[in-house]
Formats: C-alpha cells, structure tokens, sequence
C-alpha cells in the first residue's frame, strides 16, 4: 500500500506511522528522517538542504520532494510506503501526483488522525522533558512523575520546552490549519481520505487505523 498520513501537531502521526508500516510491512518515510539522513551522509540533496537551513530559510519544496523521489525508488519501497510530513500543502501534494503517476503508481490511501484543537494543546503543553542527558519524557495529566518537577528515572529536573508552550502549540495549529489541512480536500476530491479518531490508546488507534484502511481497500 501507499499510504500518506496526515493529522495536526500532537496527534501521534510518528507513533502511528511506526506502527503502520511494520503490520504492513512498508517502510515510513519521514521528512524528518530523510532530511538528517541527507544532511549526515552528505548527499547533494542534503548539503543543498543544509545550506537554507543554516542560512535561516525554509528548503524549496523541489529539494524535499528530490528527497522523498530518492526514498520511494529505494528497493524496500517497491511494494509500498508510509509518508509521514510529506506532503505538507497542496503545491507538494500535487508534485507528488506528477511523480507518482511520472513513475506508473498512485496512492492508495490518505489516514486522516483527528484530534480535536483542545485535546492537541492539552497532549503538547503537558509534555515535560528531563534536563539530563537522558531526555525522559513525562506528562502533567497521562504520565505523572511521583514526585513533581523530578525525573523518576535519573533524578533530574523536568520542564517545558519552548516550542511546547501553549502560545507555540496554537501557533503550530494555525500554521496546520492555512497549510497543511487543505491536502485533506484535495485529496478526497479523489476519493482517498480515510478519516479515524485518534483519541484513546495507542494500540486501539492502530486496530482502529488498519480496519479503516482495510474498508477502504475493499471497497475499490
């Protein structure tokens, strides 16, 4: 299958993706991933990437979708893969239409996460982290350290990150909101979206996820 995943900040989109591509046996493509392994292996792609990003510029999407051509050729891909962060708007949705269809294949599906708004602010900014090396994560409300404000691994100091911040979460919404959200009409203008809730365990969005995408293979 060829599935792109799309769903707002805090939506469990890496999680899920994971997951995914092991019950179906399909590699997850990641923009995150494809840019470091770019950057780290030196490739053209990625000094190209590199020299916006140092420079304080957002990369072309003609170098992320280069990236993500890259990937999807790989041997692991022939039989299918999960994007994830890709694509990020309608000019790199209908990009990867042109390559798809450049190279004889086309999707099978768009997995829709939904979270509403409040949820997604309540998932992000209740996040603390460990200030040691070590980076546990815990949560205000789903993953209470015993004793608040200490790691219960290391002892360290928990805190909230900058970009976790509240102000920042709705801040990254609207941006999912003006940017991306709109691939989810461009798509089911072709009959692809497959929408499910993403609230509950992450185990029960997976069942939920695989029956969902399962219906809509069937019903081609």
């Amino acid at each position: 299958m060829r599935i792109v995943l799309v769903g707002p900040p805090g939506a469990g989109k890496g999680t899920q993706a994971a997951f995914l591509a092991k019950n179906l046996s399909i590699p997850h493509i990641s923009t995150g991933d494809l840019f470091r392994a770019n950057i780290s292996q030196q490739t053209e792609l990625g000094t190209l990437a590199k020299s916006y990003m140092d420079a304080g510029n957002l990369v072309p999407d003609e170098v992320t979708i280069a990236m993500a051509k890259d990937r999807m050729e790989q041997p692991d891909a022939e039989n299918g893969f999960l994007l994830d962060g890709f694509p990020r708007n309608v000019s790199q949705a209908e990009a990867l239409d042109e390559l798809l269809e450049t190279e004889s294949m086309q999707l099978d599906a768009v997995l829709d996460l939904e979270v509403p708004e409040d949820e997604v602010v309540k998932r992000i900014a209740g996040r603390r982290i460990c200030r040691n090396e070590s980076a546990h994560v815990f949560h205000v409300t789903y993953k209470q350290p015993a004793k608040e404000g200490v790691c219960d691994v290391c002892g360290g100091e928990l805190y909230q990150r900058d970009d976790d911040s509240e102000e920042t979460v709705r801040t990254r919404l609207e941006v999912y909101h003006t940017q991306t959200e709109p691939i989810i009409d461009y798509y089911k203008a072709q009959g692809l979206v497959v929408t499910i809730s993403a609230l509950g365990k992450v185990e029960d969005v997976t069942t939920r996820a695989m029956e969902a995408l399962k219906r809509g293979e069937d019903g081609k």
